[in-house]
């Protein structure tokens, strides 16, 4: 039986999807001993599950050179939202494991639909979370293609503590309102999915600037508009100083209850991320109730509002049908330590006030931050924004009314009325 015709068949038409080249080895085996059919029975047996490489029984044939089907990457649409837009979780470690029974998956390379496939991971940088606008047709996978041009992209980073969760319903609402736009939202190093990477100290601003800048290199984007909260947004005004490319000109970059300098702590009896920081160290890597932590935060001294945001970050450690319940905790706190000290002592005034041409710098100052904001920060921020590049950049003050620190959490619509602007008359 001629057996080298059909390793002919599979690499002349390996391109034509599988599809097409299943019909074409069945319509060959048809034809041949029915010993063949059992060959592509071992060949198509694992295709609707996970997809181990395909192995021949007749192993002279060497057919290595054929990827398996599970290396693809994978683009994740979640309910209740793919009716409006598209978000794609990249997956890292836990993440993929508990939704995958409730999610389509959505190849990058052919855009294809399948069920019940495990989201792979392109990055080993920073776990991220792409939400697309309805319009948007892009995908990374398919940058080569001219006809379908790279929807303008943004890219939010959070605060210490916090993960790219904190944008989610945010960045939801920016998506139904403008189409055709796509919203990357990062958990930065120590942070979220990201702190089971490893990553290599120092961790600093800058460091965690060069994550961002690998990312977004890596998923072939050059985004217009870069949001950062608190740390994060010294960590946006970081990117700029560092990259030349993959950041585009002009940008819109958003630094959001940040100053570009020393961090001043807010008045007596206001929540201080640095002693937040020293007081979890103290507690015990695994918990068993979300509350006791709250109740020890409060008496701490620490608001309500923030005790609870804490716990956000507590995940079960034992199976969903384990009747025991425990905690641990999803951040490294030795990292973030070291990350929120190189915070209060970068100093990025340099990059504010000799902007690149085409940057374009925002500051926006919560009405009860808990950072003091001195007149020397505001004084600065004026007179930069009078000498700054006035094609297509610059500098402004914003003032975000009724809203302490998390603003995107205290007045989301003031926040989204402001952001608005650098996303109106930009197109793909």
């Amino acid at each position: 039986m001629n057996y080298y015709k059909l390793v002919e068949i599979l690499i002349r038409h390996v391109s034509a999807g599988w599809a097409e080249l299943s019909r074409l080895l069945f319509s060959w085996s048809f034809r041949h001993s029915c010993s063949t059919m059992s060959f592509l029975s071992n060949f198509t047996a694992s295709f609707p599950g996970e997809r181990p490489p395909f192995i021949p029984p007749y192993s002279q044939f060497n057919l290595h050179s054929l990827p398996p089907i599970s290396s693809r990457p994978t683009i994740r649409i979640s309910p209740p939202f793919q009716d409006t837009f598209r978000v794609s979780q990249i997956g890292v470690g836990r993440s993929s494991r508990y939704s995958r029974k409730r999610s389509v998956c959505m190849t990058l390379i052919n855009e294809r639909l399948g069920r019940d496939r495990d989201i792979a991971d392109p990055s080993s940088v920073l776990a991220y979370e792409l939400v697309q606008g309805k319009l948007v047709k892009w995908s990374s996978m398919v940058v080569l293609n001219r006809s379908i041009p790279e929807p303008p992209t943004a890219v939010l980073l959070h605060g210490i503590l916090g993960t790219r969760k904190n944008w989610g319903s945010f960045v939801r609402r920016l998506a139904q309102e403008f189409p055709t736009w796509q919203f990357v939202l990062v958990d930065l190093r120590c942070h979220g999915d990201s702190a089971s990477i490893k990553t290599r100290g120092p961790h600093t601003v800058a460091s965690t600037a060069l994550d961002v800048l690998k990312l977004i290199a890596q998923l072939r984007i050059t985004p217009r508009v870069l949001i950062g909260h608190s740390f994060g947004g010294k960590v946006v005004l970081s990117m700029v100083e560092q990259a030349a490319k993959p950041l585009p000109r002009p940008v819109r970059v958003w630094v959001l209850d940040a100053t570009p300098g020393k961090v001043r702590a807010g008045q007596d009896g206001e929540d201080h991320p640095g002693k937040l920081i020293s007081f979890l160290r103290k507690l015990p890597k695994e918990v068993s109730s979300k509350r006791d932590i709250v109740n020890a935060l409060i008496q701490e001294g620490f608001s309500k509002d923030v005790a609870q945001w804490v716990v956000t970050n507590l995940r079960p450690t034992g199976a969903a049908s384990s009747s025991s319940s425990s905690f641990s905790w999803v951040f490294d706190l030795e990292g973030i330590s070291e990350m929120y000290e190189s915070y209060e002592e970068t100093n990025l005034w340099k990059v504010v006030e000799n902007l690149p041409r085409g940057v374009h710098v925002n500051f926006l100052k919560a009405e009860r931050s808990l950072h003091r904001w001195a007149l020397e920060d505001l004084q600065r921020i004026h007179a930069a924004e009078e000498s700054a590049a006035d094609e297509g950049g610059g500098v402004e003050m914003h003032v975000l009314e009724d809203a302490g620190h998390w603003v995107h959490a205290d007045n989301p619509d003031g926040l989204f009325r402001i952001l608005s602007f650098s996303f109106k008359g930009v197109k793909a």
